[in-house]
């Protein structure tokens, strides 16, 4: 962008993260160097010929009523990017919030073994850094420091080159998928079932790159830190902030990403560089991933304490105030399954097979059974269970149902994993929060 100095010469190129950070040091000074801007008395503002058509390059447009905008005050249109003009790459998701931005997807659309960018649910819970949307990774690096021998300060190419690259297809999966379904409910995004999926991810495993630092004896948990950018547009303000136990680091299927389906990291899923820790909450997957502090304690960073990604340390009635000293970090997700195929509100033939599939998944690991039922529970049929395509990842189920007469139906379905915990037919274990609902899903079918 060309913009112009106090002689109306243009100086240099700058992008709108310049002008946040210009606006944002010194406002009206700022406005004067970018613009020629010049402030009168009556906190209205007056620009020359030159300025104007600066301000309206950088807007996209001219502003007609420019003498009445406040002195001062930085145009919206310059404020942090939401990403909301990315939801066109998305197939059919159901926006939930737009500052952050964050939608999930319809069951149906989730039927792909491998999610697809374009069906991917979107959890952020801060607006995306510039670097992000500009797709640009230029002198990014990654801090791992902390209780280790030797600090790193990694780039992309020194983890691409210097560790074992590595490609698995991992279910990534928000804390609060099924809070819709908790009575009471819970404050936050209302996501049903559609805030799940299973990408293939290509990094490195956190392991390697911890062992090359050289962990202490002292080291018990991990804080991960992004440059995602606060709702308020605060650059120095920690978005989130969370961390896991040093085992759970150390297992192989933890990864550092940068790509995502054999492509670099979308902006709306992390670029350039992401954690995926499977089984646990997505919000341990740390997005715009910056620095490792190894820690020798529980990591306190944001949105580790209060009820943040907690649940009581015992059961509670539903609507039970908990005290914050009763609650327990999230860790492990729960057993769940979901119905993709046919689509719910489907007609199908009466008295005629119709096949029912979907995918399943633990957060302790492998799926080892999955029913379904087509008369409300009473009774329950076991579906096919395919193995996943490596640890932690979903596996797909398939079944054939054959409603007797014309009517309405539902096809529940219940995984069980290797401990013998299956779906339960009503939400469990409701918390403050609304996490870990993992009550088994319903769809319905018309025979015809």
């Amino acid at each position: 962008m060309a913009v112009h100095g106090q002689k109306g010469q243009v100086e240099q190129i700058l992008t709108r993260a310049d002008i946040r950070t210009a606006y944002h040091e010194d406002p009206e000074g700022a406005e004067q160097r970018l613009f020629g801007r010049i402030s009168c008395p009556d906190r209205r503002s007056f620009l020359k010929n030159a300025g104007l058509a600066a301000l309206g390059a950088a807007l996209g447009a001219a502003m007609p009523f420019h003498r009445n905008f406040p002195a001062g005050l930085m145009p919206i249109a310059f404020a942090q990017d939401t990403g909301a003009a990315l939801m066109k790459e998305k197939d059919g998701l159901t926006v939930l919030a737009d500052r952050p931005l964050n939608a999930e997807t319809p069951a149906h659309l989730l039927d792909d073994d491998l999610t697809p960018y374009s069906r991917l649910f979107i959890r952020s819970n801060g607006l995306i850094p510039q670097t992000a949307l500009d797709k640009n990774a230029e002198g990014w690096t990654l801090k791992i420091d902390g209780e280790v021998d030797n600090e790193l300060s990694l780039s992309l190419d020194d983890l691409k080159n210097d560790f074992e690259n590595v490609t698995l297809a991992l279910v990534l999966e928000c804390a609060g998928n099924g809070r819709a379904f908790f009575d009471p409910g819970a404050s936050g995004n209302q996501w049903t079932v559609g805030a799940v999926g299973c990408p293939e991810w290509t990094g490195v495993r956190l392991r390697d790159v911890l062992e090359k630092a050289g962990i202490k004896p002292s080291a018990v948990y991990t804080g991960h830190y992004g440059n995602d950018v606060d709702i308020s547009g605060d650059q120095d303000k920690v978005v989130i902030s969370r961390g896991v136990p040093i085992e759970k680091a150390r297992e192989p299927e933890t990864l550092i990403v940068w790509a995502m389906n054999g492509e670099d990291l979308p902006a709306l899923h992390g670029f350039p560089l992401r954690l995926v820790i499977p089984g646990y909450p997505g919000s341990a997957s740390q997005k715009f991933l910056t620095r490792i502090w190894v820690r020798d304690q529980v990591h306190d960073g944001e949105k580790m304490g209060g009820h943040s990604y907690r649940l009581p340390a015992y059961p509670v009635a539903p609507g039970t105030e908990v005290p914050e000293e009763d609650m327990e970090i999230l860790t492990v997700m729960p057993v769940k399954s979901i119905v993709t195929a046919p689509a719910t509100g489907s007609n199908v033939p009466a008295g005629q097979a119709t096949e029912v599939r979907g995918h399943a998944w633990a957060g302790s690991g492998d799926v080892k059974a999955m029913h379904v039922s087509l008369d409300f529970g009473q009774s329950w049929q076991e579906a096919t269970l395919e193995p996943p395509r490596n640890k932690f990842a979903w596996q797909r189920w398939r079944a054939n149902v054959t409603p007797p007469e014309k009517g309405y139906y539902e096809v529940w379905a219940r995984a069980t994993d290797m401990n013998d915990v299956m779906q339960p037919p009503v939400a469990p274990g409701w918390n403050p929060r609304g996490y870990g609902n993992n009550i088994i899903h319903r769809i319905a079918l018309f025979a015809q």
